[in-house]
Order: C-alpha cells, then structure tokens, then sequence
C-alpha cells in the first residue's frame, strides 16, 4: 500500500513529546526547535505533550527541567502541555474500536510460549517477530478467564511507501511489520497505540522527529489507516524524520561530545539561548552560508527542503565560538545581570554594566566573563596568581612606586589621561609602556591578563586603583 503524503488543508500543527526520564537533551531540543519553526513559519500551531507513560522513569524534576529548557530557548507553545498518562482511558477505548472493528484480535499466547517462540527463531537466525498464532484463531479456544493482549491485524501483503519530507520515498515490505501489541493484559496501552491516538486528537498534521523514529512510522500507519476506515477523518500525517547529531568525531553523540541537558549549557557553559538557538538551527538546516540568523529570521526562513539527510555533528568550540558573537552583540545590563546571578553575593550590577564593554570583547562563555570581572571585586590584599607574583620580581616594585607617584597627581581619571601620563613615565625612565603595564596588571588585578589596563584603572576608580599599586610597590 503505497500513499504519497500531500500537505493536509488548513491549519499545520506540529508537536514535540519528551519522555520525561531526562533532561532536554541537545537532540530533543532540536526537535522542539524545527517542530515550532515550522509552525510559525507557516502561521500555525507548535504543541507540547509529555509522554510520561513510563511512570517508574518518569520524573517530575525531569518534566521541569523540559518545560524550563523550552522556555530558556525562547520555544512557547500554543496549548497547556498535554500529559500522555491522563489519556489511557481514550488509548484503550480506540484499541476496543479496532477489536470490534476486526482491525485487532486478542491473543492468549503465554509469556512462556512467546519465548519459546524466540527462542525458535533465534536458532534458526529468523527475524525476531511474534508469528501470528493468535490472529485467525477463534477466542473461544483460549481457556475461561485466560489473560490477552490486543495485538494490531496489520497487513501481510505488499508493501508501505511513506513520502517523508527529509528522507524522501521509504518503501517497507509489509511482512517486516508484525503483528504488535496494543493494549496489554493489564488494559494498558502500549506507545505506539498512545501515539498515534494523542497525535490524531491532538490534530497534528505533521510528525517532525528524529529519523531513529523513522521505523516507528510503518508501525503506527496501519492504526491511523484502520482507524480512517472506521470512523473516518484520520488522515496520513505528513512525516520529516530528522538525521541524528553525531560528535565532532562522527561517532554517535555522547556525554564525551557535550551532549549534556540545554541547562548544563545555561549554567556550566554560560551559554546564551540566542546562540543555543541559533548553533541548534543551524545544525542539520542550512541557508546559503548564512551563521547567524535571528529569531524572526529564522522563523522567515526555515523549512524541511534546507534539512539536510546525512547526521549533523556537534562541536562544542563552534558552539562557543558562535556564542563570543552573541555575547558582544548583548545587552550590557542584560549581561551584568546574568554575571551578577553567577558572581553572587558583592556583585555590583552598575559597574559590571560599565565594565562590560571591555569584559566581554574576547570572552566565549558567561564563565569567561565572571573570570575577567573578578579583579572588580577582589580584596586587598590581593591573592597573586604564580605568573603575576613573578612580574612583581626584580625592580617591578621600584617601578610600581614611580606610577604610583605618577598618577597619583593625575586629576583627570580618564584612561586618556591615565594612558598620557604612564607613557610619559615611560619615556622618562627609558622603558617600553609593557615594562610599566606589567607589573602594573599585576598589582591592580593579581593576574597576568585583564581587559585594558587604563580600562582597569578607570574602572577600580582611582582610590581603589592607587591603593592597590601602593599595596605592591617597594
């Protein structure tokens, strides 16, 4: 049975749905990603369900840290979240229709004998499937009260022809597709059956997923089929099934690529979400050469054509790379609250905002910023990393005693003035301004790198700065 998918009419609605056995994965917040662009793109709705059947998984802190990730990213949705585990009523009720209809039957084979059968199969190297035993028996030849499950009639001949919108024509014989369960003999329903139920009253109309689900769509087809048969108004939903995302080495993604939860980039990386959002954006989707895309350019753009088929790999360095971008591009006070929130207690937001033009200039990652603005904070007397006690050796301390005499008698705290007045002592006392600016970078910040040191200066303010070189010179 082949059915080439067209766009259905009317309204495009998409949807993500997470297990809630872990955080938002980089892969899953992909998704989320091209599911709501796609959406928007087309003026339609994005929704939200969580598939929490597996309630020995499941986990609260794990459905907060989804719904956070989305957010953080910018991802809203056009509907409250639905909860898959609140629906097994209506999942049973449609594997009930199915029974009746003839599309389903129940079958009584035994824990026992299914691996026996398995067993059978394994020895002679045949494909691990349940062989039908049950399908065109009459239930009446089960013992009285024997437990079942319902298992889906799916068809045996021919073959399955999905038009997917990234992976192109996909033809599955039909004999590969055994006979699944759908209800279980506790009455409750099995993924495939809650899938395509939620999708269908959800009113989805495109499945955009990740292409490991790719065998999953000749599964839940002959539900969505037999359903239309039944009560009709049950269409194909058009699929786009995504290639995954693979290390920097080409090796499948793991914790050793970065492949961490969307807050491990927020709060171990200081990763913005604009660039999050963009590197994910660009991560298997392309536009001409085009890096960096805004949000409403993005939505403007994107479709399934610019998806490419072959896996896409994360790199970490691109990742922060893109995200130094951002980080010039922010807003200042923006980013000195969100270095204020990392700093903690002490933190000054007014001068981190005044700071930041010169923190953020060669900084990849909020961490790198929270390290250039510790200087602004520090303590006299101040704690000396080894290289920049090793530029306070020598005559550095004389010399230091000389700028501090030199800027002491500076009215004009501009890093103009400042820059005048050190190059002058400079070219008085026959050095290079590095000979001066190093030991200088020393005493005001304890570290041998730091932003401009006339920024630095300006920045400690001059009673703060003097003291602190006083504090170092001979």
């Amino acid at each position: 049975m082949a059915s080439e998918s067209s766009t259905p009419t009317g309204e495009v609605v998409t949807r993500f749905a997470p297990s809630p056995t872990g955080f938002l994965h980089i892969g899953g917040a992909r998704t989320a990603l091209f599911n709501w662009l796609y959406a928007r793109h087309h003026g339609g709705r994005t929704l939200l369900r969580i598939e929490d059947t597996d309630r020995k998984r499941s986990t609260q802190e794990a459905i907060d840290a989804i719904i956070e990730g989305l957010e953080w990213l910018g991802l809203d949705y056009d509907a409250p979240p639905l909860f898959q585990s609140d629906r097994a009523e209506r999942h049973a009720e449609v594997a009930w229709q199915l029974l009746k209809a003839g599309h389903a039957y129940k079958c009584f084979a035994t824990p026992e004998e299914l691996e026996a059968m398995r067993e059978e199969q394994r020895a002679k190297k045949l494909p691990l499937r349940y062989d039908g035993r049950w399908r065109d028996r009459d239930p009446a030849e089960a013992p009285e009260g024997a437990p079942f499950t319902i298992r889906l009639k799916t068809p045996n001949e021919g073959e399955t022809t999905i038009y997917d919108r990234v992976q192109g024509a996909v033809t599955v014989k039909n004999e590969e597709i055994d006979d699944y369960i759908i209800l279980r003999a506790d009455g409750t329903p099995t993924y495939m059956l809650a899938v395509v139920v939620d999708d269908h009253d959800m009113g989805v109309t495109h499945v955009i997923r990740g292409d490991d689900h790719l065998n999953n769509a000749f599964r839940q087809l002959p539900i969505i089929r037999a359903m239309n048969l039944i009560e009709g108004k049950w269409p194909d939903p058009i699929y786009a099934h995504i290639p995954l995302i693979h290390g920097s080495d080409g090796a499948k993604l793991s914790k050793r690529h970065g492949a961490l939860g969307v807050e491990a980039y927020r709060d171990e990386f200081g990763i913005l979400p604009e660039a999050l959002f963009n590197y994910l954006l660009r991560l298997g989707w392309g536009h001409g050469d085009r890096e960096e895309i805004t949000r409403e350019e993005a939505v403007a753009l994107f479709d399934l054509a610019g998806v490419g088929k072959s896996p896409s790999r994360f790199d970490i360095k691109k990742l922060e790379n893109l995200n130094g971008n951002y980080l010039r591009e922010a807003d200042d006070a923006r980013l000195a609250a969100l270095v204020a929130a990392r700093i903690g207690e002490g933190a000054d937001e007014t001068l981190l905002a005044r700071a930041m033009p010169v923190l953020k200039v060669r900084a990849k990652n909020l961490n790198e910023v929270v390290e250039g603005a510790a200087f602004l904070f520090a303590k006299r007397p101040l704690a000396m990393t080894e290289k920049a006690a090793g530029l306070l050796e020598g005559d550095a301390r004389a010399i230091l005693r000389k700028i501090y005499e030199a800027l002491r008698g500076e009215n004009d705290w501009t890093s103009e003035a400042l820059e005048a007045t050190t190059k002058a002592l400079a070219e008085e006392q026959g050095l290079g301004l590095g000979k001066l600016a190093q030991p200088m970078r020393a005493a005001l910040t304890g570290t041998t790198t730091s932003p401009g040191i006339f920024d630095v200066l300006v920045l400690l303010g001059r009673d703060e700065a003097l003291a602190r070189i006083d504090a170092q010179a001979a």
